[in-house]
């Protein structure tokens, strides 16, 4: 069995709350801790109404006092729209308050768009062009070495674990080059999946931290008891992102609504189809297929799951549903 860990977009339900998001991710975290989930992860993301982790770090000392032995962090912070001394200070606090526990996955991405970007560093200096350099920064703040010449604290010594993230090649090379484990935004983006896990593994240069390649691709799994409440509960998911590809507007996670999927026109289809080609949606057997597959086209080191389910108790299920799933394999 591989390990296998979960990805939380803490979505904001269509008539509900940001708060209820909160309160939900603490008790759906305490439950992947339960079911033997490895790390939970939440993202940064801003300007979308549906998505309540932007102050990601603040959410991620949330789900850590909601649990007890999980690894918890961000998947990722995207660098750009910060300073590395910031980040390795909020981090820092967090390893203090949580030792041992803290993941911090690393994107070049903005995670928004430019105006956003722009409210949220004021100066667009720093770019996914430095991200490198950004990268070399935090880890030189963390290993406490005075190459920056400055010391963060909290955050020089710290026990955080970097990750970085990438949809596109461009992570999997950076990744390969640091000796760094990578996780791949396959849930979304999943075009370039099997080439940057060939030059992933192919490029890994050894470090202090990983000795050996350590690549964690993200899956969708919505699950449930039989395929046919399984394929409803996925419209929710299917919804959402009709909605930001055609628009470029996020929207709160609607409810289900059956047959949504034949009301599509064929362009639309054929969007859903592409970037949610690394899903599973179905029946525990349905699911074992697809995960089981998934695996044995990346050779993942690890496995991160996501799901976008309206209801919290199906959401619930559906998670416990994958645990059983990955026991099983």
């Amino acid at each position: 069995m591989i390990p296998y860990s979960f990805l939380d977009l803490v979505p904001v339900l269509d008539g509900g709350t940001v708060s209820q998001a909160l309160a939900d991710a603490a008790t759906l975290a305490a439950h992947a801790e339960a079911l033997g989930f490895t790390r939970y992860w939440v993202a940064e993301h801003h300007g979308m109404p549906g998505i309540a982790s932007a102050a990601t770090s603040v959410v991620i000392g949330h789900l850590a006092a909601a649990t007890s032995r999980m690894r918890v962090g961000a998947g990722g912070i995207m660098l750009p729209n910060h300073a590395p001394m910031v980040i390795a200070e909020q981090f820092g606090t967090l390893d203090a308050l949580y030792p041992g526990r803290i993941d911090l996955g690393l994107g070049r991405a903005p995670g928004s768009d430019q105006r956003v970007a722009r409210a949220l560093r004021r100066t667009l200096e720093t770019s996914a062009d430095a991200f490198p350099q950004d990268v070399l920064e935090l880890q030189s703040l963390f290993a406490d070495d005075g190459q920056t010449g400055i010391h963060a604290t909290p955050g020089g010594g710290a026990d955080v674990a970097l990750w970085i993230l990438g949809s596109s090649t461009y992570g999997a090379q950076l990744a390969a080059m640091l000796g760094l484990p990578y996780a791949f935004a396959s849930h979304f983006a999943p075009a370039a999946l099997d080439a940057a896990a060939m030059i992933y593994k192919r490029d890994f240069r050894p470090s202090n931290v990983l000795e050996k390649p350590h690549f964690m691709p993200a899956f969708n799994v919505i699950a449930a008891d039989t395929d046919a409440e399984a394929e409803v509960l996925a419209t929710s998911q299917q919804q959402a992102f009709v909605a930001i590809r055609t628009t470029g507007t996020g929207i709160k996670l609607p409810p289900p609504l059956p047959g949504y999927r034949e009301t599509l026109p064929p362009q639309a289809a054929a969007m859903l189809d592409q970037v949610l080609e690394c899903t599973a949606i179905g029946s525990p057997e349905t699911v074992a297929r697809g995960i089981a597959a998934f695996i044995a086209r990346t050779g993942a080191d690890e496995i991160i799951l996501t799901s976008s389910i309206y209801d919290q108790s199906a959401r619930q299920r559906s998670l416990t549903i994958a645990a059983e799933v990955m026991r099983a394999l």
